[in-house]
This record gives structure tokens, sequence and C-alpha cells, in this order.
């Protein structure tokens, strides 16, 4: 154990090491905060550079790019309701509202200080409980999956607003667009009306920044701020440790939803955060101020984001089975330098994995540091005037769909999405439900369709284990706390209004 040790610092100990998870870091963060530019995609560009490094030092390069692009994405949802990458979609609900305040410096220390707790937690989660998460994982199959996701789904009831109707109005819009394009089961065309291009759906790149970005720049556009009294152009100051301290139940609430979620392989971190962000608000006492600029709300949306980070890497090392997009192409940087993850792994290069372990660690302290620079300089962006702001916004919003696929039909479906997001604007449709219908509907999908050819049409199969019986019970209690407050809002209204009338 000690021997292992020791050649571990020795792996792990050099100054290119420390420079390349900085870098990582830095390259991550600027790749999450331009929209269109996803991690995936910034993990493979920097994937060739690691060939020619040392296996600790490539992978290391790798999992920074990795862990500054999940946070990257929050600066641009904060500061200009641009999403950087899908899962920051959570962070706009109450971050872009506190910038709108006159809060986005406080709003981006929170977003900032939340991933760097979730993110280490997440790493000591990867490096405690490797084996036994694992292992957990490996117990999911399409009907454990379709439970889970059907209690997710109760988020919604949670993010729809003052009213129900609408938000579940909302959540079959986000539903019925998930399904257009081919059947994963049968290879059937649905709702492509003729056009080839929709064979592949819509990509969610184009939806999110239509959904969100376009909206703000035409309702900026055509009438006064939404918001009375805000003033985007103060950056206001930062948060304090007690601000911080006030969320920090939520954020190590939102954390472990994470790290459970990130260890079950094609999860992701956007539905981790909407279910952080439910929770948190189910949890509070201010769950009338959520979606309004609440600075709970960042923080969970943040924690439950950031915490996938490390727990995706525990069925890679574990089992060598990629948790996301992200860690098979962390897979790949393995094979090139001719190590396979998995049990052998662990057997034959113990100090290695050790070695990573001290990197993957000293990332959260790098995404501190390199997050308050981050901050000092993109908050610089809540000062220029809309006139000036919005032409370019809606230039990077272009690009952002363009770049996702290289298509320009993506560009059409982020216009119109934008559109959609204007109706749904006005008519005062949240748009939180939407996006978790349309991140979740395909997965609830295919899952329960497997789940049926397993069983050959037995519905039995949902209910085979403790695990999918677990989840129906976790489903059936969220739905009736949702109810029972729905029930006891509606009275405490209809009081307040006999009180006022009298």
């Amino acid at each position: 154990m000690i021997e292992n040790i020791s050649y571990a610092l020795d792996l792990f100990l050099s100054i290119e090491n420390f420079l390349v998870i900085g870098i990582g870091v830095l390259i991550g963060t600027i790749i999450g905060a331009i929209p269109g530019m996803t991690t995936p995609m910034g993990v493979a560009l920097v994937l060739p550079f690691t060939f020619s490094m040392p296996p600790v030092t490539g992978i290391l390069l790798l999992l920074g790019v990795y862990k500054g692009g999940l946070y990257g994405g929050s600066l641009t949802a904060i500061l200009i309701k641009t999403p950087g990458t899908p899962a920051a979609s959570c962070t706009v609900l109450d971050g872009y509202p506190m910038a709108q305040k006159g809060e986005a410096r406080k709003a981006l220390d929170i977003a900032l200080y939340s991933s760097c707790v979730a993110d280490l937690i997440s790493n000591v989660s990867l490096i405690l409980f490797a084996g036994v998460l694992a292992s957990f994982a490996l117990r999911f199959g399409p009907p454990e999956f379709f439970t889970l996701i059907v209690f997710s789904l109760t988020i919604i009831a949670g993010v729809a607003g003052p009213s129900l109707t609408k938000g579940i109005l909302s959540a079959c819009l986000g539903l019925m667009l998930a399904t257009v394009g081919l059947d994963l089961v049968y290879g059937t065309d649905r709702f492509i009306f003729g056009n080839f291009e929709l064979m592949s759906g819509l990509n969610f790149i184009p939806v999110l920044i239509g959904l969100f970005a376009l909206p703000e720049i035409i309702d900026r556009s055509t009438r006064r701020p939404r918001l009375g009294g805000a003033q985007r152009s103060q950056l206001g100051g930062g948060a304090t440790w007690a601000e911080f301290r006030k969320t920090l139940k939520s954020v190590v609430r939102g954390s472990f939803i994470g790290v459970i979620l990130g260890a079950i392989p094609g999860i992701g971190g956007a539905p981790a955060a909407f279910l952080s962000y439910s929770e948190a608000r189910r949890n509070s006492k201010n769950k009338e101020n959520f979606g309004k600029g609440e600075p709970e709300g960042v923080a969970a949306a943040e924690a439950g984001n950031n915490g996938v980070a490390g727990a995706t890497m525990i069925p890679l090392l574990a089992l060598g089975v990629p948790g996301d997009v992200i860690t098979a192409v962390i897979l790949g940087a393995f094979m090139i330098h001719g190590l396979r993850p998995g049990p052998i792994l662990f057997e034959d290069n113990l100090p290695m994995v050790y070695a990573l372990f001290m990197g993957i660690l000293l990332s959260s302290f790098y995404l501190l540091i390199i997050g308050k620079l981050a901050i000092r300089g993109f908050s610089k962006v809540a000062l220029i005037p809309n006139r000036i702001l919005y032409p370019i916004v809606f230039v990077l919003c272009v690009y952002g769909a363009y770049a996702v696929n290289n298509n320009v039909f993506d560009i059409l479906v982020m216009l119109c999405m934008g559109l959609v997001g204007y109706l749904m604007l006005r008519l005062d449709i949240p748009v939180a439900p939407f996006l978790i219908a349309f991140v979740l509907g395909p997965l609830l999908e295919d899952n329960f369709r497997q789940s049926l050819l397993l069983s050959d049409g037995s519905l039995s199969i949902f209910v085979r284990n403790l695990i999918c019986i677990a989840f129906w019970i976790l489903t059936a209690l969220s739905i009736f706390v949702l109810v029972r407050s729905r029930i006891e809002a509606s009275r405490t209204g209809k009081a307040s209004t006999l009180t006022t009338g009298g």
C-alpha cells in the first residue's frame, strides 16, 4: 500500500501535471461558456494533444476540460440567459433573474462555490465508493431506468409555477417534440413530415438556445423590461460566506443526487441538476421565490450538475463502462495509451489510479481559482449596453446552433424554438417543464419499450425488484406531497382574498 502511494506520488508530482490540470480547467471553462461549444466537443478537440503525453498527464488534461466545461455553462446562463451547456439550463431559472436584479456577481459566486463543493464531494465519492456505487449501477436495467425517470418527472409539478395546468401543457409540448425523429426500437419515422433533416430528431442545443436566448432578445426589442426596477447594468457585490452558508444544505443534497445519478451510465448532468433544484425547492422556506432570483436555486442546480463530474468516472474506472459521452472519449484516451479501465486496471496499474485520484482532487481547487478569474472577466458582459449586447448574443446563438452539427437546419430549429419560447413568455407558460420533459422523454419511452420487449409485454417487470418498488414509493410520496402543498397554497390564497375583501 505504502509502495503504491509512493509510486503514485512519483507519477503525479511533476510541474507538467500541475500545469495541464489548470490549463484543462481554463479551456473547459471557456468552451463551456460558449453556446454550442459543448463539453464533449471540447474534450474531443483536446484529445489529440494527449497522444504524446504520459498517460497520467494526458488523462488529467481531459478531466480538467471536463470539469471546467461543467462549470463554464453557468457563466452565460446567468449573465445573458444563454446556457453554455444543457445542464446550465436549470441555472438560468434563478441565475438570470438575480442578474436582472443587479446581483450578477452574487449569482456567479454562488454558482462557483456550489460547483467546487459538489465537485469535491463527487471526487471524494469516486475515491471512497467506486466499487460500491459501480456494483449498484450495474443493477440498473431498462425497468429500473424507467421507474427512476417516472420519479424524476414529478419534478415538473415542482417547477410549474402558480399554474399547474400551464406547467403540464408545457411538459406535454416537450414530450411531443422529443418524439420527433426515428423510433429507436422499430426504426420508423415520426413527425418528420417528409423532411429527412428531422430523422435524427431535434438537437438539444438549438432547442435550448432558441428557448432561452431568443425570447429574451425579442422581448427586449418589442417591450419594456419585464422585471420592474431591475438593473442589469449593475453587477452588485459578491456572495458572502453567510449567504452561501444558507444554501449549503441544498448544495450537499444536490451533490449526492449528482453522485448517485452520475454513477448510473446514461443519465447525465441535466436530469441531476433539475432533480436537485426540485428537491431544494421542495425543502426550502422560500419556495415562492424560486424562479424569481433565489440564490438557493442557483446553488442546487450547480451542485446537481457538478456532482455528476467525479461520479461518471466510477463506472468507467471500476467497470470499464463509460458513464456518459465525455467519459466515452476519456475511455478512448485510456485505450490509446494501452490501458483498459476495469478491475484489471486496479490490479495492474494501481499507482496510476492513485495518481489520477490526486489530480482529480486538485482539479476542484483549480476550479475555484480559475472560476474566480473567469467571473471577473465574464461579469463585465453585464455592463455592456443592450443595443450592443443583444446583437452579439444573437450572433453567438446562430453560431452555437450551427456549430453542433455544422448544419443550417439547426439554425432554423433554433429560430422556430425562439418563436415558441416567445409565445410561452407572453402567455406566462413556464419553460422548465418543457425542458425536463424534452430531456427525459426519450429516456422514458426507450426504457419503457425495452422493458416490455424483455418481458414479452408483461407489466410485472416494473416491480421486479426492490429498486423498482422503491422508486414507485418515492413517486407516490412525491405526488402526495405536491398535491397537499398545492391544496394548502390554494386554501391560503382563498383565505387571504377573503380577509382582504372583508
